[in-house]
């Protein structure tokens, strides 16, 4: 079936549908918020096809649900890679942008919604338009990013790709003050580097990894299995990937978050194999501790109370060493990511995920959980967050669990243009509305 056929049956069958607010059924979901599950699901599990991949305008069509590695496995074949790739292999194109994603290249191109061209999306009254810059649905093309699918859901995409070498270099420089770690950062991202990104491990110990495309490589490390990237990002001050190998460093422990269970012991990954170390295994055990809270009961009677954290907040440049100074104090995770992003005004505006133009971001993640013997309210450690963040001129993801009242919600993401929007997309409110999904978990 073509994608027209396939479009053109969704549509259809949404029009059929009568009352209930509308979700995505799909496989795949890289989403950490609990939710009520009352909504009738939309079957979009058959857009997972790849388009067309063009090597000379560097232009790759695909459909919303295709996930991120197989878009990189087709983009490849021609040498060229989606322009911004996230870290893991189960996010998908369409989540990406409609949620928001950032990885190492997005210093140089942005976030992936700043690196798409044209878009059709289908509205919840079956309706299907292609949006554009520069179309009469323009203000629905910067409006998708961040929208979490309450606008429409993304189902053709063009996308620009950018050209690969078949390996990548990287450096790894450690910093003992995070003054020395952003400095270096900040020039690094003037600098000839296709990769910025970094961890901070301690107060003390800071890293900044450096990547550069090459043409050869003296060896190349393997992290698919037995060993683990970022702990090699402390043992080795220079490294080989394959240019896949790299895209997916993160993937094969979740970053870090491995550990939490227990895989990071050689005779359990080996007990798992190679193909089950990745982000679909790991995000499939914790959803499945959330339905059964097996964590919770732990926690419970070991008199621990334990918040989680999860979290991808953006701070501007001059505000990134304070943030770091408030995250060691107050919630002491550890380690923490770091990755540059910056937005470029000629690419337009974003009204639902605003950063300041031809800025220097730092996008600081950090997924695990707060323990205290104090029980405190509801969300402590996460509110503490959201009001620092917005007190450094920042902007935190949705994509987890979010406490900002509605008035403070509507300042941070553009909540009269989110209502216009909502007026002309979405009239009868078949889609649900950014608060009540991001906030209230509806």
């Amino acid at each position: 079936m073509s994608y027209p056929e396939r479009r053109d049956r969704l549509a259809e069958s949404l029009r059929l549908q009568r009352g209930g607010d509308i979700r995505l059924g799909k496989t795949t979901s890289n989403l950490f918020r609990e939710r009520q599950a009352q909504d009738t699901t939309l079957d979009v599990s058959g857009f997972q096809h790849v388009l067309s991949v063009d090597s000379e305008t560097r232009i790759i069509e695909t459909e919303g649900m295709v996930t991120y590695e197989a878009l990189t496995d087709a983009a490849l074949t021609h040498s060229l890679m989606p322009a911004v790739v996230p870290q893991l292999k189960s996010i998908t194109i369409g989540g990406a942008v409609g949620g928001i994603g950032i990885e190492s290249s997005s210093f140089r191109f942005g976030l992936p919604h700043e690196t798409v061209l044209e878009m059709d999306v289908l509205l919840g009254s079956g309706e299907i338009i292609c949006c554009t810059p520069d179309n009469e649905h323009r203000d629905l093309f910067y409006g998708l990013a961040n929208s979490y699918g309450t606008l429409g859901y993304i189902l053709r995409l063009k996308i620009e790709g950018v050209p690969v070498k078949p390996y990548v270099r990287l450096t790894h420089l450690r910093f003992s003050s995070r003054e020395e770690l952003f400095s270096r950062l900040e020039a690094a991202c003037s600098g000839p580097y296709d990769f910025v990104d970094g961890v901070v491990f301690s107060p003390g110990e800071h890293y900044l990894v450096l990547g550069e495309f090459c043409d050869q490589a003296p060896y190349t490390s393997d992290y698919t299995y037995l060993k683990i990237f970022y702990r090699s990002i402390r043992e080795r001050s220079e490294d080989y990937l394959t240019v896949r190998d790299y895209l997916w460093r993160w993937d094969t422990d979740w970053f870090w978050c491995s550990k939490n269970l227990y895989l990071q012991n050689p005779l359990m990954r080996r007990f798992l194999g190679r193909k089950r170390l990745n982000s679909v295994t790991y995000q499939k055990v914790m959803r499945w501790n959330s339905r059964v809270g097996l964590t919770r009961r732990l926690n419970a009677l070991s008199g621990v109370h334990r918040e989680s954290v999860i979290q991808d907040v953006d701070i501007p440049l001059e505000n990134a060493a304070a943030f770091i100074d408030f995250f060691e104090r107050e919630i002491g995770i550890r380690p923490v990511w770091v990755c540059p992003a910056r937005h470029d005004r000629s690419r337009g505006e974003y009204p639902l995920f605003p950063m300041r133009d031809d800025t220097l971001y730092i996008n600081f993640g950090f997924w695990d959980g707060v323990r205290s013997r104090q029980n405190y309210p509801r969300g402590h450690f996460n509110r503490l967050i959201e009001d620092e963040v917005a007190e450094l001129g920042g902007i935190k993801s949705l994509y987890s669990e979010s406490f900002y009242s509605k008035e403070a919600f509507d300042e941070q993401y553009g909540g009269d243009l989110y209502r216009s929007l909502k007026a002309r997309y979405d009239p009868d409110g078949r889609l649900k509305d950014l608060y009540q999904k991001c906030v209230l978990r509806q």
